[in-house]
């Protein structure tokens, strides 16, 4: 089987990226994608080869070499990666009709006009699939798009693989504490529309604690002069950092937290990094399955979206009850270890692939 995605590292960072880089390096399948420049390379152990990219209309990438690519590739089972209308039309043209399976990452939710000029694509596309997964039962339960399809959706939550991320020294753990200090409440991601951070900064505005914002993105300038506006100073964009650095901003922070607002935030990989560093964590109510990985009152604090008073009652209450943040985290690695394991996801992906492939005749 390939994997069939638009970006992939290192060019790109971001959370189905890191998915994609997790089911084919646990299973040793390739990834197929679009790139800067067409290359054959090898990331983490994972084979990657990539068409040339032409353009992004609306964050989809578009190179017509992927037709090539992927008509040719000996894959007996594709693996696309939702959403990517440009992904559709490759596999309507170039699969060849062989099994299809798509992971339902998110609905498409800001782009509604060219949201409706590509649903009928869209409707064809997943029809074809052989199955669908959704990364969380909340999210299968609530997107209208799933309701059509629930004869052939498969729930199959993330994972990580705790091995495949470095364990920072002490010197550059000095490092990054000399940088940000400790104790601080962290966000990691890229910094776009749907993240909430809008209200994570007004939140953190005149607060004894700081706000470490690690990532890049096009919201970037906006909320650097948000911050200014407020006088949060102690909001510090941390920029992109590399994944020894993020370890050790984990390892020295207080609490994660998470203030995506909108459905495009189905999942969310770094509540599930913060799972397993230990950390408790702080998200919102978005019924997607950013709730499924943060139990409220368990391993963090849930509260409601778009709120930035709600923000600053759960990470001021963290701040001033340490014992409380310390017991969250460790009911939150224990929830790691049941249910987000890399392994746990690649098997239940195994498994798919040897159903369908059994159900189609396929030699596997």
């Amino acid at each position: 089987m390939a994997h069939c995605y638009r970006t992939f590292f290192p060019e790109s960072h971001g959370g189905i990226e890191q998915a994609v880089l997790e089911i084919a390096r646990e299973l040793d399948s390739p990834v197929l994608t679009l790139s800067k420049s067409c290359l054959e390379s090898e990331y983490e152990g994972v084979r990657h080869t990539a068409a040339r990219r032409w353009f992004s209309i609306a964050s989809c990438c578009i190179g017509p070499g992927l037709f090539k690519l992927i008509y040719r590739h000996s894959a007996n089972l594709l693996h696309f990666h939702f959403p990517w209308p440009f992904g559709d039309v490759t596999y309507l043209l170039a699969g060849r009709s062989r099994p299809l399976i798509i992971t339902y990452h998110s609905d498409i939710v800001r782009q509604r006009f060219l949201g409706a000029i590509y649903r009928p694509l869209m409707r064809y596309f997943l029809s074809r699939a052989d199955r669908i997964v959704a990364t969380s039962q909340a999210y299968a339960d609530t997107s209208g798009v799933l309701s059509g399809y629930r004869n052939k959706v498969e729930v199959i939550p993330l994972g990580i693989s705790e091995d495949s991320y470095p364990c920072p020294d002490s010197q550059r753990v000095e490092s990054v504490e000399s940088r940000f200090g400790h104790d601080f409440m962290l966000f990691v991601g890229v910094l776009r529309y749907y993240k909430g951070l809008d209200f994570l900064i007004q939140a953190a505005a005149g607060q004894s604690y700081k706000v470490v914002i690690a990532g890049k993105g096009p919201e970037i300038e906006r909320l650097k002069a948000l911050a200014s506006s407020l006088g949060a100073d102690n909001v510090i964009f941390a920029g992109f950092v590399n994944e020894e650095e993020k370890m050790a901003l984990m390892s020295l922070c207080r609490a994660v937290v998470f203030p995506s607002h909108l459905r495009s935030e189905a999942f969310g990989v770094t509540l599930i990094e913060g799972l397993m560093n230990s950390k408790p964590l702080v998200s919102c109510e978005i019924g997607t399955g950013t709730s499924f990985v943060n139990r409220d009152g368990e391993t963090g604090y849930v509260v409601e979206p778009a709120n930035h008073l709600a923000l600053r009652k759960a990470m001021g209450d963290l701040w001033a009850d340490p014992v409380k943040a310390e017991e969250m985290g460790r009911a939150g690695r224990c929830r790691y270890e049941r249910l987000f394991t890399a392994d746990k996801m690649a098997e239940a992906y195994h498994q798919l692939y040897r159903e369908v492939l059994l159900e189609r005749g396929v030699v596997d």
